[in-house]
């Protein structure tokens, strides 16, 4: 298989605007780079967690069972605010 030329990629884009129509096409783009943006936040607050809980962190002030609830932040242009997060508990007795 070679390189893809510009008449196979003209003809790509011709089928992909007539399977979703010219005038999704730019909601669809929109959506998608939301998506990114807030991967990409996320991958961010992940890797900061990550680098705060350091083992000779002190613990939380606080019961030892329960830590301080982590916060969500929400990424530039999105419309939520930052919501806390609760964490998920084991209930089940073994």
């Amino acid at each position: 298989m070679g390189r893809l030329g510009p008449t196979e990629i003209i003809l790509i884009l011709v089928v992909i605007i007539l399977l979703f129509g010219a005038k999704k096409l730019p909601d669809m783009a929109r959506s998608l780079g939301k998506s990114a943006r807030i991967l990409k936040s996320e991958a961010k607050a992940m890797k900061s967690d990550d680098q705060q809980s350091a083992p000779a962190d002190p613990p939380h002030a606080g019961s030892p069972d329960q830590p301080a609830p982590r916060t969500i932040q929400a990424a530039p242009g999105d419309v939520t605010s930052s919501r806390p997060v609760s964490e998920p508990t084991d209930t089940t007795k073994r």
